[in-house]
């Protein structure tokens, strides 16, 4: 004697179903771990603002008030102020490229007054291929077992000269 359930039919569409739903929701979530991520670094440049800086006209104070801090100051000759912008563009496994970038160099004269202007894009960006394999150091160059145990010897006890935690003549 042979039984039909018609319910046995609509639990394996909806087994079925669920499987298939399963597999698409998988399948878009791997799927968007491979979309590109962006990332914006330093000052978030707005055109129209850094066009109304004029050298002549503006001082330090103004410049301060218009563009905020900037990204950093010169440490020696003239005294100039660097607005940094970056946008870099990544994808999953691959190593993060340039997409934007710009930098707004402001220089003032001695009484804190704009003296120039200069603005410069990707264009002057230098890409750097450092050897990961090697890194030269200053000196002589030692192995490492000699970078592990060289300092056996050459710190002395407390209370023997060169020694304890305030070093040679500490207390």
């Amino acid at each position: 004697m042979e039984r039909s359930f018609a319910g046995a039919d609509t639990n394996n569409r909806s087994q079925r179903f669920a499987r298939i739903a399963l597999v698409a929701l998988a399948a878009g979530m791997m799927l968007a771990g491979c979309s590109s991520i962006r990332e914006s670094r330093g000052y978030i440049r707005d055109p129209i603002l850094t066009e109304v800086i004029q050298p002549g006209i503006d001082n330090r104070r103004s410049v301060e008030g218009t563009l905020g801090r900037p990204t950093f100051t010169s440490a020696y000759g003239e005294p100039t102020w660097y607005y940094v912008s970056s946008t870099t563009g990544r994808k999953p496994f691959v190593r993060p490229r340039i997409r934007q970038h710009s930098v707004l160099a402001v220089r003032f004269d001695e009484a804190g007054n704009v003296s120039e202007v200069d603005r410069s894009g990707i264009d002057e960006v230098v890409y750097l291929r450092p050897d990961g394999d090697k890194t030269p150091t200053l000196g002589r160059e030692r192995g490492f077992l000699e970078d592990l145990f060289g300092n056996i010897g050459r710190v002395g006890g407390a209370g023997m000269p060169g020694g304890g935690p305030g070093g040679p003549g500490g207390p």
